[in-house]
């Protein structure tokens, strides 16, 4: 696994280590990624294993990155708004979970429904659609009631604690995190799978470890 991200890395190389938003950021600023400061850390990393495959330095997002005109939230939520200038904001999120509550007051939020519920966003209006504030809040209704979430393509970090607490019913949350920081320091793909097997594959050599170990008696 490389300590540090370069042109001349390997695909794997950088798939297989943790890069934080910021050394993103900076590498996709140095290989000329457009507008790399404005894009979140999966546009990003899809950007950069782009470069890598292709030696092209471009932006695969089609989200607008200008924001421009009144916020929403400026103009006063409410279910009929269409959505034209969002704010990820406490008081935008607390509308969205106000309103959920009272169409559907059984539904508790769950672990990604956030990332999802704006990815849901961002692609309607990149379609040409333009949801109301009422369908947001339907879909984080729905988002909330599916028994299991689909995997994120670049979500590496909620995919991984969706399958941990998934395979692993009744432990905590931290533990799940607790896995995921051990995880990002091995030199294995970020996925549960190679957690599990990464895990697997310690205790085999420790019990064969073990089993050669011969204990010396003492002669009499």
């Amino acid at each position: 696994m490389a300590d540090a991200l370069s042109p001349t890395m390997t695909l794997r190389d950088f798939e297989n280590g943790y890069w934080y938003l910021e050394q993103l950021k900076d590498f996709a600023d140095r290989i000329g990624i457009p507008a790399a400061r404005k894009l979140r850390k999966d546009e990003l990393e899809k950007a950069i294993v782009a470069y890598l495959r292709t030696g092209k330095a471009v932006s695969l997002t089609r989200r607008s990155l200008r924001k421009t005109g009144v916020k929403d939230v400026d103009r006063g939520l409410n279910l009929k708004l269409r959505i034209e200038n969002y704010t990820s904001n406490r008081e935008t999120k607390d509308f969205i979970v106000r309103q959920a509550h009272l169409m559907a007051p059984e539904v508790r939020e769950k672990s990604g429904v956030w990332y999802r519920l704006n990815r849901w966003r961002e692609e309607q209006i990149t379609s040409g659609t333009r949801p109301t504030y009422g369908e947001l809040v339907r879909q984080y209704i729905a988002l909330n009631k599916m028994e299991r979430f689909a995997k994120v393509p670049h979500g590496r970090y909620i995919n991984f604690v969706a399958e941990f607490l998934a395979a692993n019913k009744g432990v905590a949350r931290a533990e799940a995190i607790a896995a995921w920081t051990e995880l990002k320091e091995l030199d294995v793909p970020k996925d549960y799978a190679s957690w599990v097997r990464t895990r697997a594959n310690r205790k085999g050599k420790t019990r064969n470890s073990l089993s050669r170990t011969r204990v010396a008696v003492p002669q009499s």
